[in-house]
């Protein structure tokens, strides 16, 4: 495994972070999803990770209503010591219906950090991420009650998720202006079928050092196999989000899937590990966040690390691109 430094800071994460959306059921809560897997079944992903170099994890509060954090902060209790990981957690998304529920106001960050502590069984996160842009709270209140969780130790680091870019530099503007703790982390959604986030987020975070940790690096596997029409798995069967990322796109999407094919042939390995290496071959990008249910799923993300394209390939995968609409409610 190779490690690289998160943004400009001295925090070193591994090349891969293992997405932990998939981990955890419940019955209950405003966001759940009939194909996660059972923390019994959860367990060996995280183990494995971490035998193979894994150091950095992802999940969020709203995960299966909180019990994604359950099962990743019992599995990394019993197979790694705290200061050998690097957790991440995220805040916005409604963990209950009603006022107050949801959001990035003083109140709601308060609560959601004390919370995501017990569920993940710690006393602080490594970083700590708004899932989105909150616009019904003043930004100024989310950035000033987020610098002082920081000053409590409760998270050691703040990063940011899907927005606009004027939006992100805005928000580190005024950090910079008010002295409060900076995002070093920008978690947006990038890989070869959406690569909108070239035009303005990448050169901005490249400008002003902030770490990239792509979310659906493999356009939720749809870079992962041979173009399929229909959905064939059982997330796909029941993730209506995908539908709004990629429906309109397909006519153009597809001749990039044939390509990664292609490719994949030419070397010997798997879809995955190509459209991976495409992404780590980009200097902006610190770790692709991976979601793994299947074994061969982790395995292609290490791999992945070490597969080298050569330049005429990588320009063989990008030059088909089209511009692509930000799918509605995206940021």
């Amino acid at each position: 495994m190779e490690y690289v430094k998160l943004g400009r800071t001295g925090l070193e994460v591994s090349r891969i972070c293992l997405g932990c959306m998939s981990y955890g059921q419940s019955d209950g809560g405003v966001m759940k999803w009939p194909w996660t897997l059972s923390e019994e079944d959860s367990r060996p992903y995280i183990k494995s990770a971490l035998e193979n170099g894994i150091n950095f994890f992802d999940t969020a509060n709203v995960y299966s209503h909180g019990e994604s954090e359950r099962v990743v902060g019992r599995a990394l209790r019993d197979f790694a010591k705290r200061d050998e990981v690097v957790i991440a957690t995220k805040l916005n998304f409604p963990m209950r219906l009603g006022p107050n529920g949801k959001g990035l106001s003083r109140k709601a960050i308060f609560y959601a950090i004390d919370e995501s502590l017990k569920r993940l069984g710690t006393d602080y996160v490594d970083l700590y991420i708004i899932h989105r842009y909150d616009y019904e709270t003043p930004l100024e209140e989310t950035l000033e009650a987020l610098d002082e969780v920081v000053r409590s130790g409760k998270a050691l680091y703040l990063g940011a998720s899907s927005m606009h870019s004027w939006q992100f530099m805005k928000a580190l503007g005024l950090q910079r202006a008010n002295g409060w703790s900076p995002f070093i982390s920008m978690q947006n959604y990038y890989n070869l079928l959406y690569r909108e986030e070239e035009r303005e987020m990448l050169p901005l975070c490249k400008s002003e050092g902030i770490g990239v940790t792509p979310w659906s690096p493999l356009a939720r596997g749809r870079l992962a196999r041979p173009w399929q029409e229909e959905p064939q798995t059982e997330r796909a069967k029941n993730d209506p989000f995908a539908q709004t990322l990629y429906e309109k796109s397909k006519q153009a999407d597809k001749p990039i899937v044939d390509r990664v094919i292609e490719i994949a042939k030419a070397h010997g390995v798997s879809p995955a590990q190509v459209a991976l290496a495409w992404m780590l071959s980009k200097p902006v990008v610190t770790a692709p966040i991976i979601g793994a249910t299947k074994p061969h799923q982790l395995d292609d993300a290490l791999k992945a690390v070490s597969l080298k394209l050569s330049d005429e390939q990588i320009t063989y995968l990008e030059e088909l691109y089209v511009p692509h609409h930000a799918p509605e409610g995206f940021v």
